[in-house]
């Protein structure tokens, strides 16, 4: 089972904390596997950045945001959310998972994955501008 914590909002920069409805349901969807439920949290035209090992991604809307996920987690036999943050820094949400899950094509065993993100919301509360660090998929120690 997933530990979730919060972080209170933090009004100092745009006097209005931005609504961390969609992170919920982003993280709900992550801990569910529901990658549908995780993209309806985006905007449309939501531009997504991922710093990776080995690459960097830049890509606009929810379909390459999919795609993404699926090319990352799709194939993955077992998956649990094992921690999960939400909250606000200086009127971005603030977003941080752990996944552990089994790949055959990675090898043997059990790996853990992190990724944090800062994203900024549209008026109606979905991610619109995603920023994303990503630790890799690590073999779990035993």
């Amino acid at each position: 089972m997933a530990s979730i914590s919060t972080s209170g909002p933090d009004t100092t920069t745009t006097g209005q904390p931005p609504s961390l409805a969609a992170a919920g349901r982003f993280i709900d969807g992550l801990a569910t596997r529901d990658f549908d439920g995780v993209v309806d949290t985006l905007a449309a035209d939501v531009r997504f950045r991922a710093l990776l090992p080995r690459r960097v991604l830049d890509l606009q809307g929810r379909e390459a945001f999919r795609s993404t996920l699926d090319t990352w987690f799709g194939s993955a036999d077992d998956w649990e959310l094992v921690e999960a943050v939400l909250g606000e820094v200086g009127g971005l949400i603030h977003l941080r998972w752990r996944l552990r899950v089994t790949k055959p094509e990675l090898g043997p065993g059990t790996f853990v994955v992190e990724q944090q993100v800062y994203a900024a919301s549209d008026p109606s509360g979905a991610l619109q501008d995603v920023a994303l660090l990503c630790t890799g998929f690590r073999p779990e120690a035993s």
